[in-house]
C-alpha cells in the first residue's frame, strides 16, 4: 500500500467479529491517537483504510478512541462497508441525531457502545444496528446494567478471550462476539497425538525439511488430493504475487524451491483444522504470522522474514493441536529462533511475537512499549499491520 502520513499519528489494534458458526463477519479496528491532545485528520484516515480495506469480503468496524476524530467521521460520507461504534454519550447528544440518521440511511452499520444514562429517543435508537456489551462490564454489573437503556437492540458481546466466553455469550442471546477466543491453556502433560486431518501436512513439512525427492513428496499428497488442491490454491493467490500460474505440486517445488515451500506448508498447517471452534484461532495465526513478517521485511533479510512468519503462524499450534510446544516441536522442524520464542518465551523473535499479541488485544500502552523496545515507529507498525491484513484477505 502507499505511504500515508496519518498512520504515524495513530496506534492501531484489531479483533474479529464472529457469528454463531465462528465465521468472521467483520474486523474491528481500534484507533487511538498517538497523542491524547491530538485530533488526527479523519479524511486522511479514511483514504488509508479504503486502500487497505476495499469493499468486498468482511466489513470493517471502527472503534475510535478520540471524540474529535469520531466526530469528523460522523460528518463524513463513509463507504458503506465501514461501520462505526458510537459511545452512548455521543448518541445522547441531540446535535448528533441528524448525522447518525444520515449514516444509517446510507447503509453504514452503527453500533451503540457503553451505558446510557437515559433512554434514547426512538428515532435515534433506530439508527443503531446493535448494542455492544463488554464482557467485563456484564460480569461486574449484569447484562441489563451493561446494556443500559438500549433495550430493544440486539447485542454483540465484546472482550471475548476464550471458547467458553463465546459459548456463554451466545447462550445469553448475543448475535455475535468480538474478541480473540484463543486463550486456552494447554496442560503441560498433555499427550494427545496430532489430529488425523493434520498428519499429512506434518509429514510433508518433515519431508520438505529433508529436501526429499519430488516423487516422494508427491506420493504423500496422493493420499490427500484436497490438501494438494488447497496448497496450489494458496500459492496461486494474489498474496503470493507469482506471474506464472502454478499447475501442480511438482510445478510449485520447481518454481519456489524447498525453503519457500515450507512457508506455505506452515500456513496450510495453521489453517487446516475442520473444527469450527478453531476458525478464530486459525484466523489469528495467519494474521499474526503475516504481521511479524511485515515488521522485519524492510530489513531485507528474506530468511529472517520467512522464519518470523513461521513463528507467528505456529504460535497457536499448541491450542489447535492441544499439545504443549515442547511436545509439538519434536515432530515439526522449526528454526532455533522459532523454538526459543515458542518454547522458552525468549530469543530475538519473542519481542515481535509479544508486539503482535498486544496489537490483537488492542492494548494501547503495551503496543507503544513493545514497539519502542524494537525501535519501531507508529507509522512502521501501522503500515505493517495494514499490509498484513491486506495479504490475509487476498488469501481467503
Amino acid at each position: 500500500m502507499n505511504e500515508h502520513p496519518i498512520l504515524g499519528q495513530l496506534v492501531l489494534g484489531y479483533a474479529p467479529m464472529l457469528d454463531r458458526q465462528r465465521r468472521v463477519t467483520a474486523t474491528r479496528l481500534t484507533v487511538f491517537p498517538q497523542r491524547p491532545d491530538q485530533s488526527p485528520d479523519g479524511a486522511a484516515l479514511l483514504r488509508a483504510l479504503v486502500e487497505a480495506w476495499p469493499e468486498g469480503g468482511d466489513a470493517l468496524l471502527l472503534n475510535v478512541a478520540s471524540e474529535g476524530l469520531l466526530h469528523q467521521l460522523l460528518t463524513t460520507p463513509l463507504p458503506v462497508h465501514i461501520g462505526l461504534e458510537v459511545p452512548a454519550f455521543m448518541a445522547a447528544d441531540a446535535s448528533h441525531a441528524p448525522l447518525l440518521a444520515a449514516l444509517q440511511a446510507r447503509g453504514n452499520a452503527l453500533y451503540l457502545k457503553g451505558r446510557l444514562a437515559t433512554p434514547l429517543p426512538r428515532d435515534v435508537l433506530g439508527c443503531f444496528r446493535q448494542a455492544l456489551v463488554e464482557l467485563d462490564d456484564e460480569r461486574r454489573d449484569g447484562a441489563e446494567a451493561a446494556g443500559g437503556s438500549a433495550r430493544g437492540l440486539a447485542f454483540v458481546q465484546t472482550g471475548i478471550r476464550c471458547a467458553s466466553d463465546v459459548e456463554a455469550a451466545f447462550g445469553r442471546g448475543a448475535t455475535a462476539v468480538i474478541g480473540w477466543p484463543i486463550e486456552e491453556a494447554v496442560p503441560k502433560g498433555s499427550g494427545k497425538s496430532t489430529p488425523p486431518d493434520l498428519k499429512v501436512i506434518v509429514e510433508l513439512i518433515n519431508r520438505v525439511d529433508r529436501e526429499e525427492a519430488i516423487d516422494r513428496l508427491e506420493s504423500v499428497l496422493k493420499n490427500d488430493p484436497t490438501l494438494a488442491f488447497r496448497l496450489v490454491r494458496y500459492i496461486n493467490s494474489a498474496a503470493f504475487g507469482l506471474r506464472v500460474e502454478i499447475s501442480s505440486f511438482r510445478h510449485a517445488i520447481m518454481m519456489l524451491g524447498y525453503q519457500k515451500l515450507k512457508r506455505w506448508l506452515a500456513l496450510l498447517l495453521a489453517s487446516a483444522s475442520s473444527d469450527a471452534n478453531m476458525r478464530p484461532v486459525m484466523y489469528a495465526a495467519v494474521r499474526r504470522g503475516l504481521l511479524m513478517e511485515e515488521l522485519v521485511r524492510s530489513a531485507g533479510d528474506e530468511q529472517m522474514a520467512s522464519e518470523m512468519f513461521i513463528c507467528g503462524v505456529f504460535s497457536l499450534l499448541d491450542v489447535m493441536m492441544a499439545q504443549p510446544f515442547e511436545q509439538l516441536l519434536k515432530s515439526i522442524p522449526v528454526p532455533q529462533d522459532v523454538s526459543d520464542a515458542l518454547v522458552q518465551g525468549s530469543g530475538r523473535f519473542h519481542p515481535y511475537l509479544e508486539l503482535a499479541r498486544a496489537v490483537e488485544q488492542e492494548a494501547l500502552f503495551d503496543i507503544r512499549e513493545r514497539a519502542e523496545a524494537l525501535m519501531l515507529s507508529a507509522a512502521d507498525l501501522n503500515h505493517a499491520l495494514l499490509r498484513a491484513l491486506i495479504t490475509a484477505r487476498q488469501l481467503e
